[in-house]
């Protein structure tokens, strides 16, 4: 609402700290590693990783940074969120200059130890994006600040924005918000996808041309060194899991993005086509996506082989690997002291780390149960898929109703809570 809004000539700035630090809270696709910016001759702050103490929660999100929006005051009408322009919520905006000294400050007292700036779209998406571009420029040329920046492009912009932030920023990211174009239709009838992928292809190429110019001349400007993220929402359309997933492997996949996060969608307006304003948000089916999202990544897993269109949505009983290897019981149990090291990633129970000590080991002789102990194997749940020197270690009957009985009776009875970003 524009009589709303806050200029700032008529009010403090940390009323506009508390305006824009609490439009900022929905946002997850924030993450402060990966970075070696170095400090410079009489500059403040180092971008690097040992410079840097981070804060993380148990779900990936770092919460050392400085996070806010440069305004609140959209244009857009999208319906689940809260700065959507028929809103009528308190409204403000940073000038690029405040929001240094805001950032100088923080960082001078070691609150902080970077930026995560974003931004509602103020006018028109250009026009956000040289606001925001303003104040990088100015933190790390004028200020002289190293730390690390993570900046929020704007879908829509011009490329040639998108260009300069990437030289002054650290990690970028352009969040899709809704995993289907469907909802985006639906929800945000003001976006295309095609505004959020371009950004995301203009990045991703650019990244890569940056290390190939590098490797020939090293002083080579970096673009974007800590690379790009993403964030979809979950819970917010009637999109199933698997439709999230094959989306977030294609996003791996074509762009080499660092990360997606996923946020569970916390109901902040009333609308026939959004859960109903007093709905939970979905903080366990969140937490079963990032344990999926992790397999995608790191343990070789396909998304066709987690979901498909007979199994659509992940259970909420048991982690999406136990799920997985129960509907595979033909592949197990594995012997540990054969099988390879791919199958034994897919074992429930083993993780990297320890599926590297068992090849390992396993060279210097035969491993016995006891040892796996010793390799931190979760045995509580390992020991129903495999087996030792010959033996089955599973106090049930190898099969599927008996294991997933006794894998449920091991579930966690504290519940799910959202971690506050401030």
């Amino acid at each position: 609402m524009e009589s709303n809004i806050c200029s700032g000539d008529n009010v403090d700035l940390m009323e506009k700290l508390k305006i824009l630090s609490d439009s900022a809270k929905y946002d997850a696709s924030c993450s402060s590693s990966g970075s070696n910016r170095k400090n410079t001759p009489n500059g403040i702050g180092n971008g690097h990783m040992a410079g840097i103490c981070h804060a993380w929660a148990e779900d990936g999100r770092c919460i050392s940074l400085l996070k806010v929006l440069f305004s609140n005051a959209c244009v857009y009408d999208c319906v689940y969120c809260v700065n959507r322009v028929t809103n009528d919520v308190p409204r403000a905006s940073f000038t690029p200059r405040e929001l240094c000294e805001l950032t100088i400050q923080f960082y001078r007292r070691n609150y902080i130890e970077g930026l995560f700036l974003s931004s509602a779209i103020l006018k028109t998406p250009d026009f956000t994006m040289e606001l925001m571009i303003k104040a990088i420029k100015m933190l790390r040329l004028e200020y002289r600040f190293n730390g690390y920046i993570h900046f929020k492009a704007i879908p829509g912009s011009d490329p040639k924005l998108i260009e300069e932030a990437g030289l002054y920023a650290d990690r970028m990211s352009v969040n899709i918000e809704l995993p289907s174009v469907k909802g985006l239709r639906l929800l945000a009838p003001q976006k295309e996808l095609n505004q959020i992928i371009t950004p995301m292809s203009y990045i991703h190429n650019r990244i890569m041309e940056s290390k190939e110019q590098k490797k020939a001349i090293k002083s080579t400007p970096s673009f974007v060194p800590a690379g790009q993220s993403t964030q979809l929402i979950i819970g917010a359309t009637k999109d199933h899991d698997v439709t999230i997933l094959h989306l977030s492997e294609q996003l791996y996949q074509r762009y080499s993005l660092k990360r997606v996060y996923y946020s569970a969608y916390v109901p902040v307006n009333q609308h026939p086509s959004l859960p109903a304003i007093y709905t939970e948000p979905p903080l366990l089916r969140e937490h079963r996506i990032y344990q999926a999202d992790w397999l995608l990544r790191f343990y070789g897993f396909k998304a066709k082989e987690l979901l498909d269109d007979s199994h659509p949505d992940f259970s909420m009983e048991i982690d999406p690997k136990c799920d997985w290897a129960l509907r595979h019981l033909e592949l197990f149990p594995v012997e540990i002291n054969k099988a390879p090291y791919e199958m034994l990633l897919r074992v429930p129970g083993i993780g990297v780390k320890s599926a590297i000590k068992i090849v390992r080991a396993r060279r210097l002789g035969s491993l016995s149960y006891d040892h796996l102990k010793q390799f931190r194997v979760v045995l509580k749940r390992a020991r129903y898929f495999i087996t030792c020197r010959g033996k089955y270690y599973g106090d049930v009957p190898f099969e599927s109703d008996a294991i997933k009985k006794q894998l449920t009776e091991q579930k966690n009875d504290m519940p799910y809570v959202q971690m506050s970003m401030f």
